[in-house]
């Protein structure tokens, strides 16, 4: 799967507004500010940045890099000014001649090639002051700016170019990462580039003894690149860990996430030089690195790595499903102790896949996804690709890129403040930063009690749908009334708080600050995550009355997680709603039950299918009760559930040719199967014929 197939058509929206910016701006140079940190009211000033990085440049100002080779500065995050010119070259702003500066990577990929045929792709630069550099001149200390070039889903490379200047004059310096290549010669539709890896660096690697193990047939054995295994080169970031060392993250889908060293004297990399595992098992590829997260080609791109001092850890983010409005892009974050990691969630899952069949939606927190409220003039729609920075003043902050309700493709940079919970997690403010301060001794009963909007994130990928909010009562008792039951409870002299709700526990932050309604008003909200990878959020709103006859329609196709871990899958909206089983909550699972009916976002579906594979290697499943309102099974719904000795049907919907291609293929030749009794023979008949 690949990253940005779809830039082509939204670059027409951002770059065309980019551009026209530029020509009344006049390509604003990124010129001196000062910093201010008091509270910003009144509109903002928004900039359409793709994939964010942040830095902060020596005068305090901050500075937004992005794809497409658009960047904006600003000096309180909240409004922004675009400075930056694009691809215009010559007179590029940052790289001046941008053809002949990078042309040692366009030589792979990102100019006239393939998916970017007619234009360049230049993607997700990261940028930082690196003071151990080592210039030409042999001076030390240089901006170091490591982009990434791309021509398809997987022939990419990482570059790097050097400046002492933040925001203009960079040089080309070196590639460092190659993905794509074949180990013969071979070529992509519409492109003359030959894809043997011969081109690339490896060739050099292997012959001068860096790439001790000589040519890695996992990466590729033929003319087709192994995207199970190895990783699409983009999205590269980079930071240091507590030793001083210099890493490098990058990857996206393909083979996952990676880690690569890289010489802080010389910006290169620090290649491994051979093949191995981690003490974890996680791969040690002796050219990519170490694999930190993802895999297998299941979705995860733009890693972020960033070391907190307080809690000791270093926090992992990562962005899952595609970038555009309608497929749920959302962020996740993991920590570890190390830089190498292993990586886990709030629940101690590793961030590494095991295989194409996991469920990695799963696996991390879920930062946030697609949300509205009252307050808010749009929903916001696939938020994601983030970089985050802990400021001089020890205050936290999260940035990243948003689509929204009824825009398109269009979309905009937007920053929030993050707080500390007391489970060491950084939760995400509900709304965009206007430097609003939280209060340290925490807040009043009368702030806090009182009806608020409810989101519940999830940790299932949103698709098109937004999810919208539910009423809530924080009473004074210390408990929770209406569409969600339990407590709350706000440490003393502190704003951190405390959720219980349904069962789960949730740490986080009350945060009083202006919402982003046109009044900007101010607002006490509450984030926090529980140890099931959830992210909840509150919004006070005391006149806010739910209607469930109003609430957004489930669309067609929507799949929803159920506290239980399960999922389904709505088949038929509107009067008389249907869901279909869609997968269970997990391979381990030893029992499980059809219902008749269930109830999706507080609405009541009958149950009327079993989704294709949604038991399919469940090989512990010894029993399963399948609900009256069934009337479909899909192919390999019970594929390999070699287990299973029982099932009871309740349904007499069924008929000869509703059961799926091999939907209990593998299961034991001697299972028991109960049933009407005026069914019983037949269904018998149907479950032996499909195995």
């Amino acid at each position: 799967m690949g990253k940005r197939r779809l830039l082509q058509s939204w670059a027409a929206v951002g770059l065309t507004a980019v551009m026209a910016v530029s020509a009344v701006l006049g390509a604003v140079p990124c010129g001196s500010q000062t910093v201010a940190s008091a509270a910003v009211s009144g509109e903002l000033a928004h900039v359409t940045v793709h994939d964010p990085s942040i830095v902060v440049g020596e005068d305090g100002t901050y500075y937004a890099f992005g794809t497409h080779i658009t960047t904006a500065k600003s000096k309180d995050l909240a409004n922004w000014t675009l400075c930056s010119n694009g691809y215009t070259t010559p007179n590029n702003t940052h790289f001046g001649n941008l053809s002949e500066n990078l042309a040692e990577s366009f030589k792979w990929a990102g100019k006239d090639d393939a998916d970017c045929k007619g234009g360049y792709a230049v993607w997700a630069p990261d940028v930082f002051w690196n003071e151990n550099y080592i210039n030409k001149d042999g001076s030390k200390g240089a901006y170091m700016m490591y982009y990434s070039v791309s021509s398809t889903y997987c022939r990419s490379a990482i570059g790097y170019a050097v400046s002492k200047q933040i925001d203009r004059g960079y040089q080309y310096a070196g590639t460092l990462v190659y993905s794509g290549f074949t180990k013969v010669s071979a070529r992509d539709k519409n492109s003359n580039i030959d894809k043997i890896y011969t081109n690339t660096n490896i060739y050099g690697l292997i012959a001068n003894g860096t790439l001790k193990d000589g040519y890695n047939n996992n990466w590729s054995s033929g003319a087709n690149y192994n995207t199970d295994y190895a990783p699409n080169a983009i999205d590269p970031t980079i930071f240091n860990d507590t030793e001083g060392r210099l890493w490098m993250t990058y990857g996206s889908w393909s083979g996952g996430i990676y880690l690569l060293e890289i010489n802080p004297q010389t910006g290169a990399a620090i290649y491994p030089g051979k093949n191995g595992k981690t003490s974890d098992g996680r791969v040690i590829d002796e050219y990519f690195g170490t694999r930190i997260a993802g895999g297998h080609t299941l979705s995860g791109e733009g890693p972020f790595i960033l070391y907190d001092e307080e809690t000791e850890y270093y926090y992992l983010y990562v962005t899952y499903e595609y970038l555009d409005s309608v497929s749920g892009y959302n962020m996740r974050l993991f920590r570890s102790k190390k830089p190498e990691g292993p990586y886990l969630d709030a629940a101690g899952n590793s961030a590494v896949v095991n295989s194409n069949k996991d469920n990695h939606n799963k696996l991390g927190i879920k930062v946030m996804g697609n949300y509205e409220f009252e307050n808010i003039p749009k929903a916001y729609k696939s938020p994601g690709h983030n970089s985050a920075l802990i400021d001089k003043d020890g205050q936290r902050y999260l940035f990243y890129h948003t689509r929204f309700s009824n825009s398109g493709e269009y979309f905009e940079l937007r920053v929030h403040q993050q707080f500390i919970n007391e489970k060491g997690w950084p939760v995400t403010a509900v709304f965009e930063n206007r430097g609003d301060s939280i209060s340290k001794t925490g807040y009043t009963e009368k702030d806090i009690v009182g009806t608020y909007e409810f989101i519940n994130h999830g940790t299932a990928s949103n698709g098109s749908s937004v999810m919208s909010s539910e009423k809530i009562v924080l009473k004074s008792d210390g408990t929770i009334d209406g569409n969600v039951v339990g407590t709350w409870k706000e440490k003393e002299n502190s704003y951190l708080a405390t959720f219980v709700i349904n069962g789960v526990t949730y740490y986080g932050v009350f945060f009083k600050q202006q919402d982003e309604s046109y009044d900007h008003n101010q607002t006490m909200t509450f984030t926090a995550i529980g140890d099931n990878n959830e992210t909840v959020w509150g919004v006070r709103n005391d006149s806010f009355e739910s209607d469930d006859d109003e609430d957004e329609e489930l669309q067609e196709g929507t799949v929803i997680e159920l506290p239980s871990g399960e999922f389904y899958e709505v088949t038929k909206a509107g009067k008389n709603p249907t869901a279909s089983y869609f997968e269970a909550k997990n391979k381990k699972v030893t029992k499980a039950e059809i219902p008749a009916s269930v109830t999706l976002e507080g609405k009541k579906y009958k149950v009327t299918s079993i989704s294709p594979d949604a038991f399919k290697d469940c090989k512990k499943l010894k029993t399963v009760t399948i609900g009256s309102n069934v009337n479909k099974i899909g192919k390999q719904a019970f594929y390999g559930c070699s287990s299973l000795k029982k099932i009871v049907i309740k349904t007499k919907k069924l008929k000869a040719g509703a059961i799926g291609k091999n939907a209990f293929h593998g299961v034991p030749k001697k299972i028991v199967v109960q049933a009407p009794k005026s069914k019983e023979k037949l269904y018998t008949k149907l479950i032996k014929s499909k195995r």
